[in-house]
């Protein structure tokens, strides 16, 4: 008789991130238990996952509950909840609601610290979101793509700088830079909004730069790219993006890779 499979839960968000991590912890043995957002997450998790708890954003104490029904100690979160569900139609529990109300603001880490807290009280340890990534770890130096212009590197230690400032101050992860100017950086909005408006200034000449926070919390919220990343900096006139090495996730690898030289994007990987 052999040992039943490990369970872990996964709270899933937007695009593929969730599907990949879902396979990689099935090919390591695990069963998995996904809690979907029913404003974020795809219909295609009920393929992948073993179970699945569709949720409104904000229901944390029905996610604690079916965690703990389906016997799960740790779990990983995977995929992006955009914080404008907090204020669009927004359907807090009494668990979020007592949270919200005793917090000192509405930053992504003190939220998400927050949830990993109640998380860790009801008896769930949160885990890396790149302990598993293998692969989709970016590297340094030139990764897809054209091999980046003269005027991109030159311009990269600009960027780089400007989008430390804002990541400091857990305003954002992205910014649009330009010739030694800023031209869109990333608040609420999230990433895609901003690439759009930063490539609406540019003359088809932006770069975006996506970092990691200092002292970045690999539990949560770690930057990430992926092939509809690209698409919006092709329709928005961006032609090189410069992520962090070691800490950015790429998406759909291969299809990230291929797509970046169809539409001749530079995608390069700066060491923090």
């Amino acid at each position: 008789m052999t040992d039943a499979a490990p369970a872990i839960g996964l709270i899933a968000g937007y695009g593929m991130f969730p599907l990949e991590v879902i396979a990689q912890l099935k090919a390591q043995g695990y069963t998995v238990h996904a809690i979907a957002a029913k404003e974020e997450t795809s219909k295609t998790i009920e393929q992948y996952a073993d179970s699945v708890q569709w949720l409104h954003v904000g229901q944390i104490g029905s996610m604690i509950k079916a965690l703990q029904k389906a016997k799960v100690d740790e779990v990983i979160m995977a995929g992006k909840v955009r914080k404008l569900h907090l204020f669009r139609n927004f359907r807090p529990d009494l668990v979020a609601l007592k949270s919200l109300l005793s917090l000192p603001n509405r930053k992504d880490d003190t939220l998400m610290l927050e949830i990993t807290r109640l998380l860790q009280e009801a008896g769930i340890r949160v885990c890396s979101q790149v302990a598993l990534a293998g692969d989709m770890l970016a590297g340094g130096g030139h990764l897809f793509g054209p091999k980046p212009s003269k005027a991109t590197l030159h311009d990269l230690p600009f960027g780089i700088e400007q989008a430390h400032g804002i990541a400091a101050l857990d305003i954002g992860q992205t910014i649009v830079i330009q010739q030694g100017a800023v031209l869109a950086v990333e608040a609420i909005e999230g990433t895609d909004e901003a690439i759009r408006r930063g490539g609406a200034l540019g003359n088809g000449k932006a770069v975006v730069i996506k970092i990691a926070k200092p002292n970045q919390d690999l539990r949560f919220d770690v930057p990430a790219i992926g092939p509809d990343t690209l698409h919006n900096m092709h329709a928005s006139g961006c032609i090189a993006i410069a992520i962090q090495a070691g800490v950015t996730l790429l998406i759909e690898r291969e299809k990230l890779a291929a797509l970046a030289n169809k539409l001749k994007i530079t995608v390069y990987g700066f060491e923090p």
